[in-house]
């Protein structure tokens, strides 16, 4: 079985270094780059498992990657910044990434949460790619939503994951301590933050009006609850 690839994108030769070398001791292949031209280059002819993604880039703004990859590709992203703030932990998290390292950091902790995404990633599922609701069709294969007429809209790997959530349990109380073990990450502003963006875009996407939506209820003090019925292809 081929090694999982991960790639760093850093300017910093040292970070790379680091990063790279931490993960090939614990098995991983690793590609690194120091210019987001160069990284999008070699998307065309690879397709890593993971994208480890600074955003202070010389020739491109990180977020604006970050989205894109997140959007575009349905890439897993771990953003690697200096930003501490945060505001800037919260807009990462809301443009589509699924974690988010502070820097300086432990390589070890780098490792250990690659480990984890891919874990996520893995884990066998008891459904199948494609899940048909209220006159919607999710095609989690492609990441995109596909309404009746058959116009499509995008959603980003993130915002995937909290629906395949909604979508695996309907009719059913989702807590947020229930999404923050399923989904990973650290509790907290942030990440409470970032599951109300991505279900906000959700509920965009799937035109619901926001004042009174009808598929994804929230439940003041408690949670969430999908109330359509799900049919899994």
């Amino acid at each position: 079985m081929t090694a999982p690839l991960v790639t760093v994108l850093d300017d910093e030769p040292a970070i790379r270094a680091i990063l790279t070398g931490a993960l090939e001791e614990a098995g991983f292949r690793t590609m690194g780059f120091a210019r987001a031209t160069e990284f999008e280059a070699a998307l065309r002819k690879a397709t890593p498992d993971i994208c480890l993604v600074d955003l202070g880039l010389p020739d491109r703004d990180g977020l604006t990657l970050v989205h894109r990859l997140a959007l575009e590709r349905g890439a897993s992203v771990i953003i690697i910044s200096g930003r501490a703030q945060v505001q800037d932990r919260v807009t990462g998290l809301e443009l589509g990434a699924d974690d988010y390292i502070i820097k300086p950091f432990d390589p070890s902790e780098v490792v250990a949460r690659v480990r984890a995404r891919l874990r996520k990633d893995r884990a066998p599922q008891s459904q199948g790619t494609t899940a048909r609701f209220c006159g919607w069709t999710a095609h989690f294969d492609r990441y995109v939503l596909e309404d009746e007429s058959g116009a499509e809209v995008a959603f980003s790997h993130a915002e995937g994951e909290v629906l395949r959530l909604f979508l695996d349990c309907p009719k059913r109380l989702i807590t947020r301590a229930h999404m923050q073990e399923h989904l990973g990450g650290a509790a907290g502003e942030s990440f409470d933050r970032a599951m109300d963006v991505r279900i906000s875009r959700l509920r965009s996407k799937l035109r619901e009006d926001p004042r009174n939506p009808q598929l994804i209820k929230t439940i003041y003090g408690a949670g969430y609850i999908f109330l359509g019925d799900v049919e899994w292809s």
